[in-house]
């Protein structure tokens, strides 16, 4: 039995009175929704569903082809696709991905990889071939690894490294003079002829010799061998932003690979090597300071490293083990003000102590009027 087809109207979401422009918005919305890559896990059902929305744009965005349908139904327009019904030969909208997913989208790729209909790649081929796009060139990764010290203080750091650059000798055009190209006589493809016994397809494919451009360099420059670029090494500075993180990028535009379409970026990313005495939260630091037992009960002064240098802190009498003391505005600088130094104190107890600490303790223990609690249920963490 065969399938019964869906209004196109109903398919796109749209009223039976909606603009052009409101059918290209649904179109562009839908499109990205069931773009087969989007849907890896229901790859095949969404290749049909960007079929079928894709075969309803085709026919509401054409006048003849929607003032059939309005008219006539389905049966109206069925003569326009031939008895097979809507294929992708039919789709004349393919310039309009590029707006969709990107200008590097290509819709030749897109149909090969996923609807292989390989009868219709010659009519689809030539027109998104003949312009030969030109190539920006490649970013450059760099991983860097800092040290708190350096996010601390903004510190100035140098990297070297090799990229492309534009050749000086050509001025990137890799030669002098041009001349037309003897592969393709000057058009910038190649016409392949393949017969069967009923068809005959031509198969139009960018010439490889010229790159689609027609034309070739008449001498190729000694310096970058007709590339238009040349590898040199450039040493960089950078200053490191105060507020960086680990696996922050900072991205220098412009200052990648060299290529006919354009520069790409270098792109650092920032790898903070662990401090050997402080803990970074954000932008406040910690730092765990034992202390001895006498100093939690009666209370004192202590030394507590920052890294400015050892700070003097007050500890009040009865302080308890993991308890955090927070000294403002002695960690990191941001936009925002800085950070603050968190103490955490550690409770120390001796476990070898003399005969004569024994005795004073046990001296303590009998006049002290302070006795633990009783036994009780524990809280749940």
């Amino acid at each position: 039995m065969e399938k019964t087809k869906k209004d196109y109207y109903e398919i796109l979401g749209v009223s039976r009175n909606a603009t052009k422009e409101e059918i290209k918005q649904a179109y562009r919305r839908l499109a990205k929704k069931y773009h087969p890559d989007m849907n890896p896990e229901n790859r095949k059902e969404a290749e049909e569903k960007f079929k079928e929305i894709s075969e309803a744009y085709e026919v509401l965005m054409d006048d003849e082809k929607r003032r059939l349908y309005d008219l006539y139904g389905h049966e109206g327009v069925s003569q326009k696709f031939g008895p097979g019904g809507f294929s992708w030969e039919h789709f004349t909208h393919a310039d309009e991905w590029r707006d969709i997913f990107g200008s590097s989208f290509d819709p030749f790729d897109f149909l090969k990889r996923f609807f292989e209909e390989e009868t219709i790649f010659d009519i689809w081929e030539r027109p998104f071939r003949e312009k030969k796009r030109k190539v920006v060139g490649g970013n450059i990764r760099v991983k860097m690894k800092l040290t708190l010290e350096d996010i601390a203080e903004g510190k100035e750091k140098t990297f070297e490294l090799e990229r492309y650059e534009k050749c000086p000798i050509c001025e990137g055009s890799g030669g002098k003079g041009k001349i037309t190209c003897s592969l393709c006589k000057g058009k910038g493809e190649i016409q392949q002829i393949q017969r069967s016994a009923f068809t005959q397809m031509i198969k139009i494919t960018t010439c490889p010799n010229c790159g689609g451009s027609g034309k070739v360099i008449k001498e190729t420059c000694k310096s970058c061998g007709g590339e238009g670029r040349i590898k040199k090494r450039k040493i960089f500075k950078i200053r490191i932003p105060q507020e960086i993180v680990e696996n922050n990028y900072l991205v220098l535009k412009g200052e990648g690979h060299y290529n006919e379409g354009g520069k790409g970026d270098i792109i650092i990313e920032f790898e903070e090597i662990p401090h050997p005495l402080f803990l970074r939260k954000g932008a406040n630091l910690m730092v765990e300071v034992p202390i001895h037992y006498t100093t939690a009960l009666i209370g004192g002064e202590i030394e507590v490293p920052t890294l400015e240098g050892n700070k003097k802190i007050k500890i009040n009498p009865g302080i308890r083990d993991g308890q955090i003391i927070r000294i403002k505005e002695l960690g990191l600088k941001t936009s925002k003000g800085r950070g603050d130094l968190l103490v955490k104190i550690k409770i120390f107890f001796p476990t070898n102590l003399s005969e004569e600490e024994k005795n004073l303790l046990k001296e303590l223990q009998k006049i002290s009027h302070e006795h633990p609690p009783r036994p009780h249920r524990p809280q749940e963490d």
